[in-house]
């Protein structure tokens, strides 16, 4: 019996290779819309994130401290870089104090330091005095009570 390719075999073949190309492309794109899918709900999570971060952040005090030059003294600024009052702050030293007065410290702390305000202690400077000091900041503010930062300013 001969073998013989009618009409109807070439279109059987060009509508099967059609069909073919279709699933191709269908699946091309399925693949190309999930990664949009990923893609755009790892945006919606990081948005997600950073709006948390930033509400949070309108409710937070950012308290920190940082020597000045003033003059030819130099004067230990504690300021509130936040958005929010730093309530009951309060410094220590864990490693002593030498540079600022006692008695300016407990007549000024514990204070209130509204936002982008600060606090000035005079720093008493000689040639043996560190050139380091070690403050541990404490206060409270809409977000937690007892928030805290150790740092270590040069003079």
């Amino acid at each position: 019996m001969p073998f013989s390719i009618g009409f109807s075999d070439v279109i059987a073949i060009v509508a099967l290779c059609v069909a073919g190309y279709s699933a191709k492309k269908t699946n091309d794109f399925n693949k190309k819309q999930q990664e949009f899918i990923e893609t755009n709900n790892h945006l919606n999570k990081f948005l997600l994130r950073k709006a948390t971060k930033e509400a949070v952040s309108d409710h937070q005090a950012d308290i920190s401290a940082n020597f000045i030059k003033v003059g030819k003294s130099r004067t230990l600024k504690i300021f509130n870089k936040g958005k929010c009052t730093g309530r009951n702050v309060r410094i220590s030293f864990p490693h002593g104090n030498e540079l600022l007065s006692s008695s300016e410290i407990e007549k000024k702390f514990p204070a209130e330091i509204e936002p982008q305000s600060n606090i000035e202690l005079l720093a008493s400077m000689s040639l043996d005095a560190p050139r380091k000091i070690t403050i541990h900041i404490l206060w409270d503010d809409e977000t937690a009570i007892d928030n805290s930062k150790t740092i270590s300013p040069s003079v």
